[in-house]
């Protein structure tokens, strides 16, 4: 699998893993001019922003540590880009990530959420 495709598949198994928390899925692939943010959902009275980080090698580290903080700005500036072009979300909101580690099979070994990861 190259690049893309994992990180397809990560986030396919993301709104999967969060349908089962209890998160309703609003959007995904939101993009604006300044990024993109993997999904967009609510979960009770909050709107949370998920960047899904998927690695099926960890020889340079584990999936949510390849978060820079360039990459933890450009969340915050999609987050409020979202905020401030629709109407009717919840009245607090947050930035979740999702880190999955996938075997040589494609299969997931870890998913974890990190809630409230980058403020």
């Amino acid at each position: 699998m190259n690049r893309q495709e994992i990180g397809k598949l990560g986030e396919k198994l993301a709104v999967e893993f969060l349908r089962k928390r209890g998160y309703r899925i609003r959007e995904t692939n939101f993009r604006c001019r300044e990024g993109e943010i993997d999904i967009v959902a609510q979960q009770k009275d909050y709107l949370v922003f998920v960047e899904v980080r998927t690695k099926s090698d960890l020889s340079f580290g584990i999936p949510e540590e390849s978060i820079t903080q360039s990459k933890k700005e450009r969340l915050v500036s999609s987050a409020l880009s979202y905020i401030s072009t629709h109407k009717n979300l919840p009245p607090l909101q947050r930035i979740d990530v999702v880190a999955i580690e996938l075997d040589q099979g494609g299969k997931a070994k870890r998913i974890e959420l990190i809630e409230n990861a980058i403020s």
